[in-house]
């Protein structure tokens, strides 16, 4: 796989009927190694390494938006256990694009995290959703604790 603009990882892989296979240690399970995976799991570890708790982080979570059943990339939940902040993921070829926003922004209108990520391994957007509604690009990740502080709804 592709190196990413990630700290290293050191992912436990397989290899199964001539699949790879990646260990996702938030699910607990083995999953397909796709360029998408491999992406999230390398943000997962980057979110580790920032102090954001693995028990209040879900991956592909269900989101209904108007009807339509969808998953999230990565979801994560403040103290409270209200969603917080959601990464979408994207394979690194991939670019980071209005549709992708458009795509976490549809995924928020039934979740309203302050927080919205773009990621593509090789570039990352971090957005805080203002009080005028509008959203902000970050410089840098936020630790947890700004995360948690952050109002939502």
């Amino acid at each position: 796989m592709q190196p990413l603009n990630l700290p290293p990882y050191a992912a436990s892989l397989k290899e199964e009927k001539g699949k790879q296979y990646i260990f996702d240690p938030i699910r607990k399970k083995w999953v397909v190694l796709t360029p998408e995976e491999w992406v999230r799991q390398h943000f997962l570890n980057f979110m580790r390494q920032l102090g954001y708790p693995e028990g209040l982080t879900a991956v592909e979570r269900l989101v209904v938006v108007n009807g339509l059943r969808q998953r999230s990339d990565v979801l994560l939940y403040n103290r409270q256990g209200k969603p917080a902040l959601i990464v979408e993921c994207k394979a690194p070829h991939i670019p980071l694009n209005q549709a992708t926003l458009s795509q976490a922004a549809r995924y928020n209108i039934p979740l309203k995290v302050g927080w919205l990520v773009l990621t593509n391994g090789l570039q990352h957007y971090c957005l805080r959703l203002n009080a005028e509604g509008r959203h902000e690009i970050m410089k840098e990740m936020p630790d947890f604790e700004t995360i948690n502080a952050t109002p939502v709804g």
